[in-house]
């Protein structure tokens, strides 16, 4: 244990000790000027604080003091009823104040009492409660709000984090504060319970064991107790001011001294007003220019030099502005800056400007939230921040969502409006403005408030503006999810498996396969919509094959063999039958005797007239699904399905190619269509 800690455990017992056992008078003395200095320096403290975090050991501070101060008063009673004396700071500060006069010694010590119990300390409570309540309370809004920031890219993911523990801390530190306020309080009553004991116990003790007349005991014990309650009670004093600036410190750029010469001075104009009532007041009233007059003088001079300063300070102001723009143009980063890609943006004209603007109701930002949240669920992909701006190049009702810079997909909306779409047969008195919906391509009706409920009633799927963009965005983010996931966020997720699993990172990564090899993996299992939630699951497959091939394309194959049980769901929506199109053994054969191998791996080479055979075949049957209202899904045999994909994407990326190897057992596959040569 280091020696601070040691002597703050031995000061702790110390006090605790003085309650019980005497302490020589010598070292009373210093103890109470200890206590006295202590309680200056907390109130220094106190007031040169920018932020009440950055004092945040007050609260068990406070009750350290008290304990203190209260072990002294202990050690004070008991030698001024055993040995009617306390030393010579209670003495001083007992004749100090009172003097001849005992009465004034006790109006004094009671004012600093009442001073003490009912304005300090009561408003000190009750701001420490009222604060407590309130921190507590916006603590939501205040977390939405860097949810936002961070989804509007204002700040990163540390910076949100040290906010979040800001304010953790904040409604910790006005927690702790609400419950020793109630020791200040119990400090102040204890306070007057002292001088009573101290008072009459002094009379008795004094004429009863001293030998004392009733004049000298009342004379003795009189400026011990005053002595003592004031000792006792201006360090008290001290520590409840410090407690009621800690807890009234809002929201400012400096300390006590800092706010209040910049706050209360601000309005140098405003002296002058001051200055001139102080003058007339003196002239018109008995009270004298004497007395007016040298303050209002003081008031106006301050009031000039300010000006000054004012004005000195915005030119300062102005000059730093001008030469950082000018700084900015010139220096390379400027340009450097210019070369920053964002991963995902969004933007929209200025007709559309309520769908992000929280004041005007619009709730963008925190559906973004759940749609990150949603992709993460479903993918287990982190989608990077998403980047929201308005755009007055664009059409007032238009939006763009744009991966890396580029446009991937558009849309318009009308605010006032509903978007529904037709059940597969539409009802004449449904009227409304032809549109497409955006995510799906399905023909809609732009309709108003007025036919939203016909239209529901009707059997329409009717839905508002906001939720119009949220599904557009997630299934531009599904569809390109695999351009998101590059080696940095790939080396994230590793990083983030390697603290539950940090063996099978270790054998993996990168004795067996780099980071780009695992990235590669990663990305042709987004570009077909397979989640790659189930981390653990893939790295041990990749560590198994892995020291046999370095073949992306075939220890993807192992990997979506071993997730079986997550595909054989995520395609059977959780039924037991899966209805399929299948592959012929003509065609299978086809396309086997098509594949051919090469140092850098093996690719399909299938002259074109059988490629648009294929295609012919392929859409024929996919034609027929839809239209039926199934899911079309193609089912081949492990050693030709990546090779089927190949052919499938390039016109028909959104239907799913598996393999029987890929399903459980438990599934039962139902061919309703057979694609052949």
């Amino acid at each position: 244990m280091k020696i601070k800690d040691l002597s703050v455990l031995i000061g702790i017992i110390g006090i605790v000790l003085m309650m019980v056992i005497p302490v020589p008078i010598g070292l009373l003395d210093v103890l109470l000027v200890i206590n006295i200095s202590a309680a200056l320096m907390i109130l220094l403290i106190a007031m040169n604080t920018n932020d009440s975090l950055d004092f945040s050991i007050f609260p068990s501070l406070l009750l350290i003091t008290t304990l203190f101060r209260l072990a002294l008063n202990v050690s004070t009673t008991r030698n001024i009823l055993s040995k009617a004396e306390a030393g010579h700071v209670v003495e001083t500060f007992g004749r100090f104040v009172a003097g001849n006069q005992i009465a004034i010694g006790f109006v004094v010590f009671l004012i600093l009492v009442i001073v003490q119990f009912i304005v300090i300390t009561k408003g000190s409570e009750r701001v420490a409660e009222v604060a407590a309540r309130f921190t507590l309370d916006a603590m939501p809004g205040k977390q939405m709000s860097i949810d936002a920031d961070l989804n509007s890219g204002l700040i990163n993911e540390q910076q949100a984090k040290q906010r979040r523990e800001k304010i953790e801390k904040e409604a910790d530190f006005y927690g702790a504060m609400d419950g020793a306020s109630k020791f200040v309080k119990g400090d102040a009553v204890a306070s007057i319970i002292i001088l009573v004991v101290n008072l009459l116990g002094g009379f008795i003790v004094g004429m009863a064991v001293h030998g004392m007349g009733f004049g000298e005991a009342l004379e003795t014990f009189s400026v011990l107790t005053i002595g003592d309650g004031l000792v006792s009670q201006i360090p008290a004093l001290l520590i409840s001011t410090a407690a009621g600036l800690i807890v009234t410190r809002a929201a400012s750029e400096g300390n006590l001294a800092f706010d209040l010469t910049n706050q209360l001075f601000k309005y140098p104009k405003l002296l002058y007003i001051v200055a001139g009532t102080v003058t007339l007041l003196g002239l018109a009233t008995p009270i004298g220019p004497l007395a007016t007059l040298p303050i209002a003088a003081i008031l106006v001079f301050a009031g000039r030099r300010m000006s000054r300063d004012l004005a000195l300070k915005r030119q300062e102001e102005e000059l730093m502005v001008e030469e950082q723009q000018i700084e900015e143009v010139r220096s390379p980063e400027s340009v450097i800056n210019l070369l920053q890609v964002d991963p995902i943006e969004f933007e929209f004209g200025y007709g559309l400007i309520p769908l992000a603007d929280t004041q005007q109701g619009g709730d963008l930002l925190d559906r973004i939230i759940m749609i990150r949240r949603q992709c993460a669920l479903e993918l287990g992909l982190v989608v990077p921040v998403i980047r929201i701006r308005d755009n007055i190049q664009l059409k007032p009702n238009e939006y763009v969502i744009k991966i890396k810079g580029n446009t991937v997909a558009r849309g318009e909306l009308l605010l006032n409006h509903y978007l529904a779409m037709s059940p597969g047969y539409d009802d004449e008195s449904v009227v409304g403005i032809e549109t497409q919906e955006p995510a799906f391509g399905l023909p809609a009706l732009w309709i108003d408030e007025a036919t939203k409920e016909r239209a529901e009633l009707s059997g329409y799927t009717v839905v508002d503006p906001p939720s119009v963009v949220a599904t557009h965005l997630t299934e531009i983010i599904k569809k390109h999810a695999h351009e998101m996931i590059g080696r940095q966020e790939t080396k994230t997720l590793i990083e983030n498996v390697k603290e539950s699993y940090p063996a099978l990172v270790d054998e993996l990564i990168p004795s067996i396969l780099s980071i780009g090899e695992v990235q590669k993996v990663l990305v042709k299992l987004l570009r077909e919509k397979i989640s790659i939630r189930d981390l653990v699951t893939i790295f041990e497959t990749l560590a198994d094959h892995g020291n046999y091939t370095k073949d992306s394309d075939i220890l993807t194959e192992y990997v979506r063999q071993a997730l079986s049980r997550q595909i054989t769901n995520q395609f059977s929506s959780g039924s037991d039958t899966l209805k399929v199109i299948t592959v012929g053994p003509l065609l299978e054969k086809k396309i086997a005797e098509s594949v051919q191998q090469t140092d850098q791996g093996s690719y399909l080479a299938l002259d074109p007239v059988s490629t648009q055979h294929i295609y012919q075949k392929l859409n024929e049957q996919v034609n027929r699904q839809i239209q039926s209202g199934q899911q079309p899904i193609v089912l081949a045999s492990p050693t030709i399905r990546m090779y089927l994909r190949q052919i499938v994407e390039r016109t028909m990326q959104d239907v799913p190619v598996l393999s029987y190897s890929e399903l459980e057992p438990s599934v039962e596959v139902q061919s309703i269509g057979v694609v052949n040569l």
